[in-house]
């Protein structure tokens, strides 16, 4: 496989807008100052995002750019999709497979 880059997410989203599911594993908590395990890590139909710099239409998505975004895939539970891990949090972003 080739490498994942930026571009290749931002792809991935433009083809499967509206079919996107999210997986929050970790967001950032201002009251710790830092990132915390999430409660519900179950999947969801991804929402309309609300800034398009940082979360490229995936709502519940952010991604903080400059080489700041670490990207693996991912292929398990009948979803396919990729892994960003980030110093805002952790999060998948998968489509049925």
């Amino acid at each position: 496989m080739s490498k994942i880059t930026m571009a290749t997410i931002k792809s991935f989203i433009r083809k499967n807008a509206g079919q996107i599911y999210i997986r929050n594993l970790r967001n950032f908590d201002g009251m710790v100052d830092g990132v915390r395990e999430c409660d519900n890590k179950g999947w969801r139909l991804a929402g309309e995002g609300k800034f398009a710099e940082n979360d490229h239409g995936v709502g519940g998505a952010w991604f903080v750019g400059r080489s700041g975004d670490y990207l693996q895939p991912l292929s398990e539970s009948g979803f396919t999709g990729f892994h960003v891990y980030n110093c805002c949090g952790s999060f998948d972003i998968a489509v049925r497979a």
